[in-house]
């Protein structure tokens, strides 16, 4: 038998995992546990399980992503497969999460079904059908009764959607390798660079008084929209320097200064005397995470409005992921590429633009990694979530290819 044959052969046991592991609604706090014990008992059959606990002091990393809801850690574990290998080989990980996005309104999103050859349900494609790719790609390793020279170690993390701390967490522990492959959502195609994501809080002090007075007041919501537009007029900017960075050459608008939230305290009669703006800066490995953040102080700092330099506060509490990139002729990138053709798919080598726990070993953990899987990222996240089965497939046979050939 082939690489073919053997995931061929193990297809629907990896499609049956997939729905049943859509059925626990694993949102951060809800049922995660649930969720990794049952992977833990349908990977124990690999190797070594174990669910790893988080401490509670990787809040005090400076890593770290806030929740809106802080939760405690004290049941809440990362899972770590590691699957038996002689050790003196190239190692490998092979990650994903078991966190999911609310399901919102949409009331039947924890009840899997399959039409057209699509699995639909929250997680289908972000991440749990990634991780059924792990499992169909471990069972087919196992019916090759190859014995990897090579370290593999496969990881289920939490908290993915917060902003990485699960995965932190795992890094901090010092799980290291040779080769990181996060599987998210890429449509089959190899991303050895990631977009970076910053949200940030923009906090704009005026002086309230009674609109009968409102000369005598400072209007904080009008501070507010003056500096949106320094702020548009930054993203023109950022927009301009942007261009032409390798990988991301296809997009049209892979970098943005968005606006997301905005509240003000006050009354109709009342001069608005403060103002919170939530939003978010994408941006590509040309700059990372501190210049950005410097960037908007300056823009800020060089806006021309003395009362507001003297009364904005800006901070960043919550998401603050990095860009990063490795040589789209790296090794592990060659690897994949190759496995990739020789399993029947043509991938496209680019950047990924969504950002995920990849910049992680990249950028804290100094590790290079990939990010690859099967969906499309425009079905994460969505109200009719889901996954093409046949590429779940051909992601486990590139997958298999590239632990035979890694590993080594």
């Amino acid at each position: 038998m082939n690489i073919k044959d053997y995931v061929e052969e193990n297809f629907q046991e990896a499609i049956d995992f997939l729905k049943e592991l859509i059925k626990f609604p694993s949102i951060s706090g809800q049922r995660e546990k649930d969720a990794q014990e049952f992977i833990k008992e349908k990977f124990s059959q690999f190797g070594n399980v174990s669910l790893v606990p988080i401490p509670e002091d990787i809040k005090k990393d400076p890593e770290y992503t806030f929740a809106d809801k802080e939760l405690d850690y004290s049941n809440r574990k990362n899972l770590v497969l590691e699957f038996p290998s002689e050790g003196t080989g190239r190692s490998l990980i092979l990650n994903s999460h078991i966190d999911v996005v609310p399901a919102n309104d949409w009331k039947d999103a924890f009840c899997p079904y399959e039409k057209d050859g699509f699995i639909y349900g929250r997680g289908a494609c972000d991440a749990k059908g990634q991780l059924a790719t792990i499992y169909l790609t471990l069972l087919a390793l196992k019916k090759t009764n190859i014995k990897l020279k090579g370290k593999l170690i496969v990881q289920s993390v939490i908290e993915e959607e917060v902003g990485g701390n699960g995965a932190l967490a795992l890094i901090r522990d010092g799980y290291k390798a040779d080769g990181v492959i996060v599987l998210e959502a890429t449509g089959l195609n190899i991303c050895p660079a990631n977009r970076g994501a910053v949200w940030y809080r923009l906090e704009v002090k005026g002086k309230s008084v009674h609109m009968g007075r409102i000369t005598e007041g400072v209007n904080a919501i009008e501070k507010t929209c003056f500096l949106m537009h320094r702020l548009k007029e930054y993203e023109r900017r950022l927009i301009e320097e942007s261009k032409g960075v390798p990988l991301f050459e296809r997009y049209k608008q892979p970098v943005q200064v968005n606006f997301g939230t905005i509240r003000g305290d006050g009354w109709p009669s009342m001069v608005c005397g403060y103002v919170v703006l939530e939003g978010g800066v994408g941006f590509l490995p040309n700059k990372d995470l501190a210049i950005i953040k410097n960037e908007l102080k300056e823009v800020i700092e060089n806006c021309g409005d003395k009362w507001i330099i003297n009364n904005y506060k800006i901070s960043y509490p919550k998401l603050h992921n990095d860009a990063y990139a490795i040589p789209p002729d790296h090794p592990l990138v060659e690897t994949m590429r190759k496995a990739a053709i020789d399993s029947g798919v043509m991938p496209d080598v680019e950047g990924f633009i969504a950002s995920c726990d990849a910049r992680l070993f990249n950028k804290v953990g100094r590790m290079p990694v990939v990010v690859f899987g099967p969906g499309k990222l425009e079905d994460a996240h969505s109200d009719t979530e889901k996954i093409d089965t046949e590429e779940i497939k051909k992601a486990a046979r590139v997958l298999v290819s590239t632990v035979l050939n890694w590993c080594t």
